[in-house]
């Protein structure tokens, strides 16, 4: 416990009080949990037959979740996978923090992390014993490195790399014998920038060796309270992941594989929610830019990367005088500390207020 560093959202505390103190009440962009209701086909599958099987479920999950979980990384993002590859998580935020631990990983090895990145990948190198060590876009392999994160779309950035940006960190990591894990949580929300899967063939090459892709329904499908994810790709690497994760009793239960099944299955609800953040997204972008703020990449994903050229703990303190509370760039990394991350996941009420203040 003493090798992680301190909870980073406790530290928002006084700057929440002070957004919650404005007199038209808190506008919360800080966190990007959903608010929008959970589409009626996923809460009909949690609610139906499977809300009544009183035995254990597997770690493994059905079959039929399994093809409906590769169907939809086929249909959406043209990433054919073998449905023996696919293991459903407990949400993906478990996978990320205790992959390097469930890999084998601890002390003298590395992980490589993006240089401006989600905290729990270093958290997840820290767990294990392992040593996280930020890289800059392009930057090869560290020595030692065991385990490569690559984020594309980004959080917290909304970033997006090409095809052949991923298939040369692949081919780097490949070269080093490092295993390469994509995190995709955001990638169906990519509003039309080119963003692609790891495992699709412009970057795999046609071979999933050395590859994981974790993906979440919590943004796409608003299922965060489901907590329901899944990992996919190189069929040895899953197979070890199953066995050690059997072993552990990480099991998504029965009622939340079948709304996950119901959620891949279904790609209406999926470009609904798509549409409804791209109309909260540009009307918060607009109202940033025309208070003066710039902001950068965001070209995918549900955050926008804001800067007013200050340190970021300054403007998250200016944003709560207006009651809109943001994340700390600082929060990801050294490279953050003149940003604020800005999330579009709120009401389209609370979106049209915090348009409203900072038009102000």
């Amino acid at each position: 416990m003493n090798r992680l560093p301190d909870f980073p959202w406790d530290s928002l505390a006084d700057a929440k009080a002070t957004a919650a103190a404005h007199p038209q009440g808190l506008v919360d962009l800080s966190v990007g949990t959903p608010v929008d209701p959970v589409p009626a086909v996923i809460r009909e599958a949690l609610a139906g037959p499977a809300a009544d099987v009183p035995g254990y479920p597997t770690t493994y999950g059905p079959e039929s979740l399994r093809a409906a979980v590769a169907g939809s990384l086929d249909r959406r993002f043209g990433a054919p996978v073998d449905p023996a590859a696919v293991l459903p998580t407990i949400g993906s935020k478990e996978l990320v923090a205790w992959l390097p631990t469930l890999l084998g990983l601890g002390s003298g090895d590395v992980v490589g992390v993006p240089e401006t990145a989600y905290p729990t990948y270093e958290v997840g190198a820290l767990i294990a014993g392992a040593t996280p060590v930020r890289m800059a876009d392009g930057d090869p392999p560290p020595p030692g490195a065991k385990l490569v994160w690559l984020n594309s779309p980004s959080n917290p950035t909304g970033r997006v790399l090409t095809a052949p940006q991923l298939r040369e960190s692949v081919a780097a990591c490949r070269a080093a014998g490092a295993v390469v894990a994509s995190d995709e949580c955001y990638l169906a929300l990519s509003f039309g920038a080119p963003a692609v899967s790891v495992l699709h063939s412009s970057v795999s090459e046609g071979d999933h060796a050395g590859l994981l892709a974790v993906h979440s329904f919590s943004k796409s499908s608003n299922l965060a309270g489901y907590r329901a994810a899944f990992v996919a790709g190189d069929p040895a690497l899953v197979k070890a992941l199953l066995e050690i994760r059997k072993h552990a009793g990480m099991i998504v239960p029965f009622p939340v594989q079948a709304a996950m099944a119901a959620a891949a299955a279904d790609d209406a609800h999926v470009a609904e929610q798509v549409a409804l953040y791209e109309k909260r997204r540009v009307r918060l972008r607009a109202a940033l830019e025309g208070a003066g703020y710039r902001v950068d990449h965001s070209e995918a994903g549900l955050y926008l990367w804001t800067t007013e050229g200050k340190p970021c703990r300054e403007t998250i303190a200016s944003l709560a005088a207006l009651g809109i509370l943001a994340a700390p760039g600082e929060f990801y990394g050294a490279a953050g500390a003149s940003h604020v991350r800005i999330a579009v996941t709120a009401t389209d009420e609370r979106i049209d207020e915090a348009v409203r203040r900072l038009g102000s």
